[in-house]
């Protein structure tokens, strides 16, 4: 058994140093190297190669059928929003309220509020735009570095969404925890919330101004047109960014109401690709006007969706194949069963399987079913609050984004970092997230 483990561990690594090598060294593109990563863990780790075949289709089946249509739907959405110049004139009205120097600080606040009752890539997939744009006016308004000063505002946007996506339920993995260890849901939330904003100020704000320093940014998905569009009103550009979070909101919130739970429309009010197309099909009318049948703004608005979503939905599939196969050789199981030898805290201890299956397996959810599934008879056995379990294990679900965490590729492929510069950023602001929450975590537990 420990020859098999030994074996599972040194495929584990080979195949994602490989597909590291392939994408830095190699300038290969992520789905080909990310492929070939999977593939080589698949058939180091003793798989055949019938299996790993399998496990790849699976993976990226996964990936494109669920978070694919999301992006999918949320770039035409943001493809809308630019070309009708609509973002950047929601982008203008924000920093002539806020001023450039607060400007970061209220992406924050808007990220989090925004963020809470939506999925994390259809959060990013509808803030990006508008935070592009306003980073894009405040670049232009001072400093010498452009690209850090963008990405001052971006990265707390991202902060903001990463922290309610771990800590915060009706996110799907909180709430499967809440669920599964018995917490009570709204002192979840509560205590979540209490942490989230602390965490979101460090791995926001404060870090980017070390991480940003240095970092070049490529074309952004929002490419340039030359089309002459005067942009829409203020009023109906804002209806269409808050539709979807007001939608899915209304659904998540609806079935929590005794006698409400299951409702048909409530259910797919909270749907983020109903509520995403819904808001498509009346962003079309809303920011285009009777221009909307024209060919040149079809043509365009499809160009420019089609072109970024074909590179998106490539790389994070194939981050889903080789996620898939890491979980189908066995290693998730592997670093469960490690961290449980040890006699630790149970807070730490749900947050060092969470980490492990993260690393391992490259999605937040898996990690957190993951942990959530060995954890039940250790928060019974100790007495420890599992609201606070709940939290660690959220806390540890996101540390250190890499090659193998479709999320990964799609926040490069969104804010235009290198696949170096991905690292600097939002792999660091992820373990941000990560280590500060449990920080907060173990200081309630002293508290509560």
């Amino acid at each position: 058994m420990i020859g098999h483990d030994m074996q599972l561990v040194i495929a584990a690594l080979t195949g994602i140093l490989l597909a590291v090598l392939m994408i830095v060294r190699g300038r290969l593109h992520p789905f080909i190297g990310l492929l070939c990563g999977a593939f080589t863990v698949g058939l180091l780790a003793g798989l055949p190669l019938s299996a790993v075949a399998k496990a790849v289709q699976k993976g990226v089946g996964d990936i494109i059928g669920g978070t694919g249509l999301v992006v999918a739907l949320g770039l035409s959405l943001g493809a809308m929003l630019h070309l009708s110049g609509a973002a950047a004139a929601l982008a203008k009205s924000a920093l002539q309220l806020t001023g450039v120097r607060a400007a970061p600080w209220a992406t924050l606040g808007i990220a989090i509020i925004v963020g809470l009752p939506l999925f994390f890539e259809t959060g990013l997939v509808l803030l990006l735009p508008i935070v592009v744009a306003a980073a894009e006016e405040m670049a232009s308004r001072g400093g010498t570095d452009r690209d850090a000063a963008k990405l001052r505002l971006i990265m707390p946007a991202l902060a903001g969404l990463g922290v309610v996506h771990a800590l915060v339920p009706p996110h799907p993995g909180p709430l499967l925890a809440v669920e599964a260890l018995g917490a009570n849901l709204g002192l979840t939330m509560f205590y979540g919330i209490l942490i989230a904003i602390p965490t979101a100020v460090i791995a926001g704000p404060v870090l980017a101004r070390f991480t940003t320093r240095g970092v070049r940014l490529a074309t952004p998905i929002a490419t340039e047109t030359n089309l002459v569009i005067a942009p829409p009103a203020r009023l109906p550009s804002l209806l269409i960014v808050l539709l979807p979070v007001l939608m899915i909101a209304t659904g998540e919130l609806g079935q929590m109401i005794p006698g409400m739970r299951g409702e048909p429309w409530l259910a797919a009010a909270s749907n983020p690709v109903v509520a995403l197309l819904l808001t498509n099909l009346l962003a079309l009318p809303l920011l285009f006007g009777k221009r909307l049948r024209e060919a040149a703004i079809q043509e365009a608005v499809w160009h420019e969706t089609m072109g970024a979503a074909g590179a998106i939905l490539l790389a994070i599939g194939a981050g889903g194949a080789l996620k898939q196969v890491l979980v189908t050789a066995g290693l998730s199981d592997l670093l469960a069963r490690t961290v449980l030898m040890y006699s630790i805290s149970p807070l730490v201890l749900g947050w060092l399987v969470a980490v492990a299956i993260r690393l391992a397996a490259g999605s937040a959810t898996v990690a957190t079913i993951t942990a959530v599934g060995i954890m039940p008879g250790v928060v019974a056995g100790s007495g420890v609050s599992p609201e606070l379990v709940v939290l660690a294990i959220g806390a540890g679900s996101v540390f250190f984004s890499h090659v193998n965490d479709p999320g990964f590729w799609l926040v490069k492929s969104y804010v235009g970092t290198s696949t170096a510069d991905t690292f600097r950023t939002w792999s660091l602001l992820e373990t941000t997230i990560s280590v500060v929450g449990l920080a907060l975590v173990m200081v309630l537990s002293h508290v509560i």
